[in-house]
């Protein structure tokens, strides 16, 4: 089997994401790790959605855990006739697809691509779950493949011995833009912001960049600016979960005022992914709203007196201005120009 995981840090390999074996997925428990590294094993596409909704795996974690969520369906129907396997399919697809609101359209690439490889394979007289699976692993290795060329785009712009903040956990834009900084000998100090309340930066973007041998600083979410001024950053960067067309992007809460920070002290923001076609302009984004409890605690201990009120937008909106350029596999593109990324043949990216 070929895997474009080589190099890159522990959660980053593609066991340790999401893993269908069995008639069962294993998901890495994001939520804990590094503190512990435990999966929660799911016997149901049901319970694959519902770990997605409950942040067990973020970033792009979801769409592979998608697509191995679609071969367990695959099992779990396997006995039944071709007609009632497609139906069982088509539903799971919708669930493992809705299961968080904000990358429905991202989502439902994965799930469809699933459907079709299904629909062959049943044609064919083949195992369902296993050419699901597969092609699972085949969407890893573009996704990966793809990313290590915005990576390299993204390195570009880093200039040696520079430091750059990053923002969340862009999940293997990281890994690969650190595997390329590395290739290429820019030998980078990188600053992550915690990313509250999930601590998405000090947990995972941290733990890829110490994985992968970078100095590594992390700093809480109320410091950006005060590190922006003092400390020099010659970069910031995110990747972003839609990309808008019209330029504006959705990515999680904080990125924006980031945005603001980066723009009045002078540092570039590169945003890193590939614009959304099914996301025209900025109003077909529905941010998603979860529970106001986690903002009123930390890492399970609570903060504030009974009473006291909560809210978590999960995502804010960047608009153009703010954003220097969105690093795409094709190469660098302003905000304001995205359309033109689709006016050449786009690779399949998932």
């Amino acid at each position: 089997m070929i895997r474009k995981d080589e190099g890159l840090g522990f959660i980053l390999k593609y066991e340790n994401v999401a893993w269908y074996e069995g008639g069962k997925v294993k998901i890495l428990d994001r939520r804990i790790y590094p503190t512990q590294i435990s999966f929660v094993t799911c016997s149901t596409h049901e319970e694959v959605a519902k770990a997605i909704a409950d942040m067990v795996t973020q970033s792009a974690g979801p769409y592979t855990a998608a697509g191995m969520g679609m071969a367990l369906a695959a099992y779990e129907i396997r006995n039944e006739s071709k007609e009632k396997q497609l139906e069982y399919l088509e539903k799971a697809a919708y669930t493992l697809s809705h299961a968080r609101p904000t990358t429905v359209n991202r989502m439902k690439l994965i799930t469809s691509g699933c459907l079709e490889v299904a629909r062959k394979a049943l044609d064919n007289g083949e195992q369902v779950d296993e050419k699901i699976f597969n092609s699972t692993i085949d969407s890893l290795n573009r996704r990966y493949e793809n990313m290590e060329v915005v990576g390299n785009y993204l390195v570009d712009m880093f200039p040696n011995k520079g430091t750059i903040m990053t923002q969340c956990f862009g999940e293997t834009i990281v890994g690969m833009m650190l595997k390329q900084a590395k290739n290429r000998n820019k030998d980078i100090r990188v600053i992550v912001p915690e990313t509250r309340p999930y601590f998405q930066g000090a947990r995972l973007t941290a733990s890829v960049s110490q994985d992968q041998g970078f100095d590594t600083t992390v700093i809480t979410d109320n410091m950006p600016a005060f590190v922006m001024k003092t400390n020099k950053i010659d970069l910031f960067t995110s990747a972003a979960d839609v990309i808008c067309l019209d330029g504006h992007i959705t990515n999680k809460i904080g990125t924006y005022q980031l945005a603001i920070t980066a723009k009045y002290h002078e540092v570039p923001y590169f945003v890193t992914g590939i614009p959304d076609i099914d996301n025209p302009t900025v109003d077909t984004v529905k941010i998603e709203e979860r529970d106001p409890a986690l903002v009123l605690e930390a890492r399970g201990i609570k903060n504030t007196l009974d009473g006291v009120k909560g809210y978590y937008p999960s995502f804010d909106i960047t608009p153009p201005h703010l954003i220097s350029g969105v690093v795409t596999n094709k190469g660098i593109y302003s905000p304001y120009d995205l359309k033109r990324y689709f006016k050449s043949d786009v690779k399949k990216f998932y």
